[in-house]
């Protein structure tokens, strides 16, 4: 079923945004005086239930340290959550040029996978954000790619069908959870394929005259 209207659905991270500085897992880990391959891997398995909203800041911050075997106190927990926060914050400006571009012939959305708190400094600092159609983060809706009901949401919040998406993300397992949804998917590798792509697609979009 589709509802005939042309909605580009944009992953954040990898696509319009850089994916974590590098060296910032590395300095996070110096701050707690561990290994940062220890740090790393603590990072990481402890970060879905953030993602998906079910955790605070504190309380994954306090798992963290606690997998590694390290004292918990706010003031470390605010200095690791502050730099996280930072190591997520550069943006690709032609991307953001070509999203806003899209506007004039499409609805444009985003479906990212950012903690809560994250993704109220990703607004404060990128106001182009409010002039989307939608924005979905994952920390704000309770669930992360490549969960079904992050898909879900994003079809019911814009009252459209899937098949009147085509979904953008670096990652070919979100694409595939998408298109499992019955979405349209693309694996984003850079910018002028997706334009080569997006310009292909929306004509079928179009209804055809007589």
């Amino acid at each position: 079923m589709s509802t005939d209207r042309s909605i580009v659905l944009f992953d954040l991270f990898g696509v319009i945004a850089s994916h974590q500085r590098p060296g910032a897992l590395g300095k996070m880990a110096a701050r707690c005086h561990t290994p940062t391959d220890a740090f790393t891997t603590a990072y990481w398995d402890c970060r879905p239930p953030y993602d998906a909203g079910q955790q605070s800041a504190p309380e994954y911050w306090t798992a963290v340290l606690r997998r590694l075997s390290l004292p918990v106190d706010a003031d470390t927990i605010e200095e690791l959550r502050l730099t996280d926060i930072d190591s997520w914050s550069r943006v690709d400006d032609r991307m953001i040029s070509y999203v806003q571009s899209l506007r004039d012939v499409a609805e444009v959305a985003l479906l990212s996978n950012i903690p809560s708190d994250h993704a109220d400094a990703f607004l404060a600092a990128q106001p182009w954000l409010y002039h989307l159609d939608h924005v979905a983060f994952s920390g704000k809706i309770k669930a992360a790619k490549p969960a079904p009901a992050a898909f879900r949401h994003c079809v019911v919040a814009m009252r459209a069908a899937p098949a009147d998406f085509l979904f953008v993300d670096d990652r070919e397992e979100n694409v595939r959870a998408a298109q499992a949804t019955g979405m349209n998917g693309h694996v984003f590798t850079g910018r002028d394929e997706l334009a080569a792509v997006v310009d292909i697609w929306l004509p079928t979009r179009r209804p055809t005259g007589n």
